[in-house]
């Protein structure tokens, strides 16, 4: 059905079909996944309460990861509430403005994770290579607007092409073959050339994601080279520990992430089943592994958690 007195002649609702090929373990795979979102739910409302309330965290490196936890909170809310409908209660229909909002979500926020992982990078290469430097180079107020820079740039980098995409015609079919509405997914749909939408994509994500690796890659060569410069064992041990973490949620990002934008658009003899829960995965994985990642590997962090529980003062 199509709305009517409109130019764009946009649909009324999407439908979408969840996990194509599944569909008679769409309410058993519901539990993990809900059980995933949970965890992802209380660890970073957790992580941002330690920070919050502990004022000897308010430092560049645990100011960067709250931000991550209120990205990774909105992310993952921006999916699964609306995918745990879909499999439990077969709940396919969504309207076509609140699936442009989620295109608009998934991606502006995936971009800030992004790059609030690159300016983590670069908290850790001054910490390391100019430790006496880093309280006076990256200030609460730097951190703020590193912080303010990142969101920006998501939300310009992904107005654009939804904007683009609401004022496009679009088929008779109006079913996407996944769980959540992600921009690719609604293209598809689109009866018209799309190329432009495409080509803005792509080389969108190609020079937002591309911009990020390359900025953390070049912080942690310097920071290696840095460390292997260091005299003692014991003190190249404790630079790369207080980097680990940050490695290990950069990987949780990254894999799933890359492999679920290159079969998007290339893959077209990965089976779809892959493809679609390598796209759940990407959405859900980051938002649970950070807290968890941050919370185990990261001292102060894990100190602060141990103290609420067990009701100790610090």
């Amino acid at each position: 059905m199509l709305a009517s007195g409109n130019t764009s002649s946009h649909p009324l609702f999407f439908i979408l079909l969840g996990i194509p090929g599944l569909e008679n373990y769409h309410f058993w795979i519901a539990f993990p996944l809900c059980a995933m979102y949970l965890v992802a739910i209380v660890g970073n409302i957790i992580v941002l309460h330690v920070v919050r309330t502990d004022h000897t965290l308010h430092e560049p490196m645990y100011l960067f990861l709250a931000m991550l936890a209120i990205t990774d909170l909105t992310l993952s809310s921006s999916t699964q509430p609306k995918m745990l409908a879909i499999l439990w209660f077969h709940a396919h229909e969504i309207e076509y403005h609140a699936c442009l909002i989620q295109v608009f979500f998934i991606h502006a926020f995936s971009s800030v994770e992004s790059g609030l992982l690159m300016a983590m990078a670069l908290d850790r290469y001054v910490a390391i290579c100019f430790p006496l430097h880093h309280s006076t180079i990256l200030t609460p107020a730097m951190v703020g607007k590193l912080g303010a820079a990142v969101m920006m740039r998501g939300l310009l980098w992904v107005s654009p092409f939804c904007f683009m995409v609401s004022g496009m015609p679009f088929c008779p079919n109006h079913v996407i073959p996944q769980s959540y509405c992600e921009h690719m997914a609604v293209l598809k749909l689109v009866c018209a050339d799309t190329r432009v939408n495409r080509a803005y994509g792509l080389s969108g994500a190609f020079f937002v994601v591309g911009f990020d690796i390359i900025v953390i890659s070049i912080s942690y060569v310097m920071i290696l080279r840095t460390v292997l410069r260091l005299p003692s064992d014991e003190a190249r041990l404790k630079a790369f520990g207080t980097c680990a973490s940050h490695i290990c949620v950069i990987l949780a990002l990254y894999i799933p992430a890359l492999f679920t934008f290159l079969t998007h658009r290339f893959g077209r003899h990965v089976p779809r089943v892959v493809h679609i829960m390598f796209a759940n995965f990407y959405l859900l994985v980051p938002p649970m592994l950070n807290p968890i990642i941050y919370g185990v590997r990261t001292k102060q962090i894990r100190d602060r958690v141990i103290q609420g529980c067990c009701g100790k003062d610090p």
